[in-house]
């Protein structure tokens, strides 16, 4: 089964469903619509519970933020890159988390989604390690876009 596909059948219980498109899926809930996807299946980091999203928060004035869980706990300090096509994004992070550091990287992170075919968050774990979540970016575009829209119904 897709891990997608997976997450969106744990998730469907609490959020509602706007569709699965390839590797990503679109959900809604009262506060917020997203999209979202764990890394490449067969990885380790798919195994981890790692994601990546795109949220909308409509009561925060909030749109498009990229925001991800990691597959390990970051070393606190360490640099923290998204990388899509050529693209690089310095990211922030603690613990198992990253984001974005504004909204204009939130735009051009989105931006690049639009155009590439994979994306990964590079770093360094806690224990010293580097590591690399990588995500497929077929759908991300189309989950996006219908997150977008269910926050405007």
């Amino acid at each position: 089964m897709n891990a997608a596909l997976t997450l969106a059948l744990a998730l469907a219980a609490v959020q509602q469903a706007v569709g699965i498109y390839d590797g990503w899926g679109a959900f809604a809930d009262e506060a917020r619509c997203y999209a979202i996807a764990t890394p490449v299946p067969g990885s380790a980091a798919a195994r981890t519970g790692a994601y990546a999203s795109i949220a909308t928060w409509p009561g925060r004035g909030i749109r498009n933020q990229f925001g991800a869980r990691l597959s390990r706990t970051v070393r606190e300090g360490a640099p923290m890159t998204l990388s899509i096509n050529d693209r690089r994004f310095d990211l922030i992070a603690r613990g198992d988390r990253a984001w974005a550091p504004d909204r204009e990287t939130d735009a051009a992170i989105v931006g690049a989604m639009r155009s590439g075919r994979s994306m990964s968050i590079e770093g360094v774990s806690g224990a010293g390690r580097a590591f690399a979540d990588v995500y497929a970016l077929p759908g991300a575009v189309s989950a996006i876009d219908a997150a977008a829209l269910a926050c405007l119904g």
